[in-house]
């Protein structure tokens, strides 16, 4: 926070309390002056006349302290020196209404310097004020003439030593306070500053992850497909080299060819959908990620292995009939678990267990990944950028399970630990569902899945450009 802060003005809830306060002090001190004029605190108090309007002058402008706070506490001292020179028998609550005066000119005064100057030179005028008293005291026997003079250390002396003691306190804890309450308001602007920028960066942070993470999307199904293209060129150089001499391994060449081309339409139906922002060119450049087509559920075992070796013993269980996956499923599947199992060693403790279940579906996979851990709730990995899987946590799965237009659900389980179970279907799907929500061990999200058909087409000089 720069030196030139100028601490904001409060609200009118601020400014109402404000008057309600001064006119309480108006009244404590009205009534305080009639209990020290009962008792007789001078044997010549000022008139009523006199006394009535300088308690009003000394207590009504303090409604005003936090907008006009310099000519407040000038009003509050000049009053108050009126006060005791005219003799107004009222020195409680008049005491009190210069306090918050003087302290209201360092917490609320915009300009420092001029809020410095006025209260230096109010301090200044009270103590020459008091030492002309003294003066005058001690050269009249008359005045205070049962407190003795004689001696350096005389009862007058001890007398003069309190006061200047007493108007070094007051005033110098009204300065202090006052600053002290002006400064905690610059740094709660600065601390709300910097919070806000914070936020600003780590929404600015999360957007590019999440674009970055989509550019690796682009990349990964840029491999998957590119592996069916090559499959089809393959195939189609060896049905044509046999068309004429044996029909049927050239049909068969065919059929792959034609399977292999549906799923990669379907792949790339997925991809233009996802990733809408084309940033293909700056992801070509990046060949970070470069053969992840290669990853599947075959190397879900080197993950179990990782984790078991970091102290996270894992315990995998298979449902179902094991079969070939599609090369994109299989990936994906690679990557939440990967995804899942940083974060358990992030956040899950030491002695966190894992059980890991792979169901083979009728359309698909589900891969369910639980801990018993103690991390805490849905933030866990949401905002954490896990190293190796190139996602961004939990941000990261919605993206790859949303790219393949799979189901995702992570929640803390009841009995303590941390769920994710993500569906994974192996055609195109008609619906896109991502949950996120507490729930003790949810049933299984089931993705509606439509099959993905290429029939009776007509492909006449068909080009794949990459």
């Amino acid at each position: 926070m720069t030196a030139d802060w100028v601490r904001p003005r409060p609200g009118a809830r601020s400014y109402r309390r404000d008057a309600i306060g001064a006119v309480a002090i108006a009244v404590g001190m009205a009534l305080s002056l009639m209990l020290y004029t009962r008792l007789g605190f001078y044997k010549e108090p000022a008139e009523p006349w006199i006394s009535v309007p300088l308690v009003a002058v000394l207590a009504l402008p303090l409604a005003l302290r936090r907008r006009f706070p310099e000519v407040v506490a000038i009003t509050a001292s000049v009053a108050y020196f009126a006060f005791q020179q005219l003799a107004v028998p009222e020195v409680l609550v008049s005491n009190i209404a210069l306090f918050i005066a003087f302290y209201s000119l360092g917490a609320w005064g915009r300009n420092r310097r001029r809020a410095t100057i006025v209260r230096a030179a109010i301090i200044a005028g009270m103590f020459v004020w008091l030492a002309v008293n003294l003066l005058i005291s001690v050269s009249d026997p008359e005045m205070l003439p049962e407190v003795s003079r004689s001696g350096v250390f005389s009862q007058f002396a001890t007398f003069a030593l309190i006061n200047v003691m007493t108007n070094i306190l007051y005033f110098g804890g009204a300065y202090y306070f006052g600053n002290s309450s002006w400064t905690a308001a610059r740094d709660r602007a600065d601390l709300f500053a910097r919070t806000e920028e914070l936020e600003r960066q780590r929404a600015f942070s999360s957007a590019q992850a999440v674009a970055l993470d989509r550019m690796q999307i682009a990349r990964e199904l840029h491999d998957v497909v590119a592996h069916h293209v090559s499959v089809m060129g393959v195939q189609a150089g060896a049905a044509r080299r046999v068309l004429g001499t044996n029909s049927e391994q050239a049909a068969s060449s065919l059929a792959i060819i034609e399977q292999s081309s549906r799923t990669a339409v379907d792949e790339l139906h997925r991809l233009l959908v996802t990733l809408r922002d084309s940033n293909q060119d700056a992801a070509s450049r990046d060949p970070a990620s470069r053969g992840s087509s290669t990853l599947g559920i075959e190397q879900l075992q080197s993950l179990i292995a990782e984790s078991s070796s970091a102290g996270h013993p894992v315990d995998f269980q298979v449902v179902g009939t094991e079969r070939q996956v599609t090369a994109l499923a299989g990936f994906t599947a690679y990557r939440v678990a990967q995804e899942a199992l940083t974060n358990v060693r992030k956040h899950a403790g030491e002695r966190a267990t894992v059980d890991m279940r792979l169901r083979y579906l009728d359309d698909g996979i589900e891969l369910e990944i639980s801990d018993t851990g103690m991390g805490r709730g849905l933030s866990r990995g949401a905002d954490t950028v896990a190293g190796t899987g190139g996602g961004m946590g939990l941000v990261g799965m919605r993206e790859r399970i949303l790219a393949v237009g799979g189901s995702l659900e992570v929640a803390p389980r009841a009995r303590g630990g941390f769920l994710v179970r993500a569906g994974i279907p192996e055609h195109s799907v008609s619906e896109h569902s991502v949950s996120e929500h507490s729930v003790s061990e949810p049933p299984v999200s089931e993705a509606t899945v439509s099959e993905a058909t290429v029939s009776e087409a007509t492909v006449t000089e068909p080009r794949v450009t990459s």
